[in-house]
């Protein structure tokens, strides 16, 4: 194992958590209602791209942390895991810059593809909205060195925050031939 970062303070952890959790989820419910007119020199759509280029990052960094911890090594284990919680945060940054900057893309499939399409959706929307507090908790549970609680909170958020982030990339390609 390796020395933990932080001291425990669980009553802080949680209000900050609980706090940042909130703010993130009720600024991306606010923004999607929000849409801004700028004249840009590139299409809003890149930053779409981006997201799903940053997703793909993540799911990769996830996979290499669960590889790393399985063989005990901790210290990767630790950089590819916090690369992915840096990583998502610079997803949520690009992701609200394209639905500020973007009217609603409608999906133009039909019969089989559009079903499977929505049922990707609307398991990925509400487990993205409510993956953030376990991922920080998570890591938190790490940095404090209490690696028990870390490994059964990981056992929840892992394969959830994996789902997200490879269902985030296979909505972007089902969607962005519709892009205007």
């Amino acid at each position: 194992m390796i020395t933990p970062t932080f001291k425990k303070n669980d009553k802080k952890a949680k209000l900050l958590i609980y706090a940042v959790s909130f703010i993130v989820f009720a600024a991306v419910v606010v923004l999607s209602k929000v849409k801004l007119d700028v004249p840009l020199p590139f299409n809003p759509h890149l930053f779409a791209a981006l997201s799903a280029s940053i997703n793909s990052s993540v799911a990769v960094l996830l996979i290499a942390g669960l590889i790393y911890a399985k063989q005990k090594n901790y210290k990767m284990h630790k950089r590819m895991m916090l690369i992915a919680i840096v990583l998502s945060v610079l997803f949520l940054l690009s992701y609200i810059a394209h639905h500020l900057l973007t009217d609603e893309t409608k999906f133009g499939g039909t019969g089989m593809i559009k079903t499977v399409y929505y049922v990707i959706l609307f398991t990925h929307i509400p487990l993205a909205g409510i993956i953030l507090p376990f991922i920080l908790f998570t890591a938190y549970r790490a940095l404090i060195g209490e690696y028990e609680a870390h490994k059964k909170l990981t056992r929840i958020t892992w394969p959830i925050w994996f789902y997200v982030a490879v269902t985030g990339v296979i909505v972007y390609w089902m969607i962005s031939p519709y892009y205007v």
